[in-house]
């Protein structure tokens, strides 16, 4: 009997380590979930409601090293991964952390663009589901994030925003972004990823 009883307990125990590991909610990734030739590239397109293409090309991002320092290029730019993973300290985060169905948050930028224009956009944030996404690069569980609000700036644009970011723990990104500003649509999608 007492052995029954063990095993009982041993398999709660690995029950209960399987629910860590199943994404009823998804911590930040760390460094250690980041891998030297990891690879992630999105086409992007910005279009207005008259059809005129603002924006239009593709993204890459990969995980190098140099010195035994993970890096990740990001276009011309390289940011240490460490950067990357730190968590942000802000009552009104991109993400709040950790990601689970049914939150709720408020998400608050302040920004200054290279010609010195500064800008500002506050974000209702909530997180709609986690199921099966698909998209060019495959298919993966993601969460689905609405954020909706109003973004301004300091030469007088004034817009509502409303996006869908979907994110997926396994590529420790997001795979799609649907982004709309008054006459203006913008989609981004994960064409390719590779973790090798």
């Amino acid at each position: 009997m007492k052995i029954y009883i063990k095993l009982f307990l041993a398999l709660m125990l690995l029950s209960g380590c399987n629910n860590w590991t199943n994404p009823d909610f998804t911590k930040q990734p760390t460094i250690s979930d980041y891998k030297v030739g990891e690879k992630w590239v999105w086409k992007y397109k910005g279009v207005t409601t008259k059809g005129e293409v603002r924006s239009e090309g593709r993204d890459k991002r990969e995980i190098i090293e140099v010195n035994g320092e993970l890096l990740m290029t990001i276009g011309k730019d390289t940011i240490p991964v460490t950067e990357i993973v730190k968590p942000e300290v802000s009552n009104t985060p991109k993400y709040d952390w950790p990601l689970k169905v049914g939150k709720k948050w408020v998400y608050e930028e302040n920004w200054t663009s290279q010609d010195g224009t500064t800008g500002n956009q506050q974000l209702n944030a909530e997180i709609l589901s986690y199921k099966e996404e698909k998209v060019e690069a495959g298919t993966f569980m993601a969460y689905t994030i609405h954020y909706n609000g109003k973004i301004t700036n300091s030469r007088g644009y004034n817009a509502v925003v409303d996006e869908v970011w979907l994110y997926a723990p396994k590529v420790k990104n997001f795979i799609k972004l649907t982004q709309k500003q008054d006459d203006f649509v913008y989609n981004e999608e994960l064409v390719e990823y590779s973790n090798k």
